[in-house]
């Protein structure tokens, strides 16, 4: 009988298996079946954080309504603009703002934070990730509490045609579009979890990563309309119909746009459909690139924690 030779049958080494589109997808697929583990170690963070304290996560509540009323009262007052109208687009913008940010930053974390539980617990890497997400999700819920305040204080002055700034677009008012901020806010998640995973993965390797985050983000803050809305940049050029060239600070920050698809409708303002389509644009192209790391990386973050 003739031996048959390995060459005839070559088998791919484990850490090249491992590299394909197939695990990577099966990964996701296995986090999302684990939601319940995630959901419930997401919740138990958020009660451990608050441990012992008297009014819990209330507290982060009161941090948002406090923040949103300081700087929403200033910044009315030094760009003259109503402050019915223009403190619950501050808040609402907070609010959402807030999301994004803790999203970004303990995502570039959220593998080093979990270092034992990625040695020890036999699970996807991507349930960490949920599981950060799902934390910053409740977070959200309980900011929403500081929406429904300003809302009810400042219904009639949103409930009617209005301008946020001299120079800047009429917005027809609070009505049935609300809702569109539940697609908008699904949409901000399902962000949230491939650049928690791409910039996840990248910062367990590069350590650097997490503190140039967070410096940057800061500067990204300042150039999003959050303090500030876009029609200044009109005022500031004389009052063209397009805002000129300036108009690029807002447009061309993909942030912006992910804060409109959800504080838009809860404002009352028409949602432009460029804004879902870069966010739609961002979607898709952010998983793909989320989905190469995972593809070639996922085996190795275990070794680097």
């Amino acid at each position: 009988m003739q031996a048959t030779s390995t060459l005839d049958h070559p088998e791919a080494p484990p850490a090249t298996r491992s590299r394909s589109f197939k695990r990577a997808f099966a990964d996701v697929r296995e986090a999302w079946d684990h939601r319940e583990l995630w959901g419930h170690l997401g919740w138990q963070d958020i009660k451990q954080r608050y441990r012992r304290s008297v009014i819990g996560p209330l507290w982060i509540t009161i941090s948002m309504g406090t923040t949103a009323l300081a700087l929403g009262l200033l910044y009315s007052v030094l760009f003259k603009t109503d402050v019915a109208t223009f403190l619950p687009y501050v808040t609402v913008g907070f609010i959402v703002w807030n999301f994004i940010v803790g999203c970004v930053t303990e995502g570039t974390d959220v593998f080093i934070a979990n270092e034992g539980l990625i040695k020890h617990l036999p699970a996807p890497i991507t349930v960490h990730v949920m599981r950060m997400v799902w934390r910053q999700v409740l977070f959200f819920a309980h900011n929403l509490v500081v929406y429904v305040v300003v809302l009810a204080i400042f219904f009639t002055s949103l409930n009617h045609d209005y301008q946020i700034s001299e120079n800047g677009p009429v917005h027809p008012g609070l009505s049935w579009t609300i809702v569109l901020a539940i697609p908008g806010f699904m949409l901000l998640a399902v962000n949230a979890v491939w650049v928690s995973l791409l910039f996840g993965v990248i910062s367990t390797r590069f350590r650097d990563i997490p503190p140039v985050v967070n410096s940057f983000i800061n500067l990204v803050f300042f150039m999003t309309p959050i303090v500030w809305d876009a029609g200044v940049l009109q005022r500031v050029t004389g009052g063209d119909d397009d805002g000129g060239w300036r108009m690029l600070i807002a447009e061309l920050n993909p942030v912006y746009h992910f804060v409109e698809v959800v504080r838009a409708p809860l404002l009352g303002h028409a949602v432009d459909w460029h804004h879902w389509a870069i966010v739609g644009a961002f979607t898709v192209g952010g998983w793909f690139a989320a989905l190469v790391i995972l593809r070639n990386y996922r085996a190795r973050v275990s070794y680097w924690v």
